[in-house]
């Protein structure tokens, strides 16, 4: 079934991820999915048309196949707070091929590695990206996600409140690389520091 609500996220950069998985595990948080490879394909316009308006065609293969609408950021929240539409698909390659007819192009590949938890209604997703580890937040309300921020030590003034992908558009700029996708193989020889994605770590907060 589509699920048509508001996103209300953030993110932050960690510096030692095993600590974070220390503290959940600690705190009883619980596990609600293993990790897992997540593999993307980001869909636009020849022209980019959705790009330039601040949308998101997705098609995802994580723990299941899911294609996912994201309309733009909401300027000046607190959170990453955007209009999302997300449904199961049980054919990745034939979703694929019905927005390629439909005249879509794969616009960006990227991937990461994914492991969910849960605590009440607000999921806790670490991922492991190629150009670093993060947390990821999401919740119905901003105070549950402030307090579950709080809860695991993490500097409410770190957080970030843009993609993933806006980031990598960014340290291509910065680093002047040469290649499109978002994946494990490009980052191979490249050792990204914080200063490059023009973040600060979160979880240096907590004593």
């Amino acid at each position: 079934m589509a699920e048509d609500e508001r996103e209300l996220e953030v993110k932050y950069f960690l510096a030692d991820l095993n600590r974070i998985i220390d503290i959940l595990d600690r705190l009883g948080v619980s596990l609600k999915k293993e990790r897992v490879h997540e593999f993307n394909l980001i869909f636009d316009t020849r022209d980019r048309d959705l790009a330039r308006s601040g949308q998101v065609l997705r098609l995802r293969k994580d723990w299941k196949s899911y294609m996912t609408f994201k309309g733009p950021d909401v300027s000046g929240a607190d959170v990453l707070n955007r209009q999302e539409i997300q449904f199961a698909v049980s054919n990745f390659e034939s979703a694929k091929n019905m927005l390629t007819a439909l005249g879509f192009e794969v616009s960006m590949v990227y991937e990461k590695y994914r492991t969910l938890y849960q605590y009440n209604q607000v999921d806790i997703t670490l991922d492991e990206m190629p150009y670093g580890d993060f947390i990821e937040i999401e919740g119905p309300t901003v105070s549950e996600i402030i307090e579950v921020s709080n809860m695991l030590g993490l500097g409410w003034d770190k957080r970030i409140l843009v993609r993933y992908t806006d980031l990598f558009d960014d340290l291509r700029i910065r680093l002047d690389l040469d290649f499109r996708d978002l994946v494990f193989n490009e980052f191979q020889k490249l050792k990204i520091t914080q200063y490059d994605l023009g973040v600060q770590p979160a979880d240096m907060d907590r004593v």
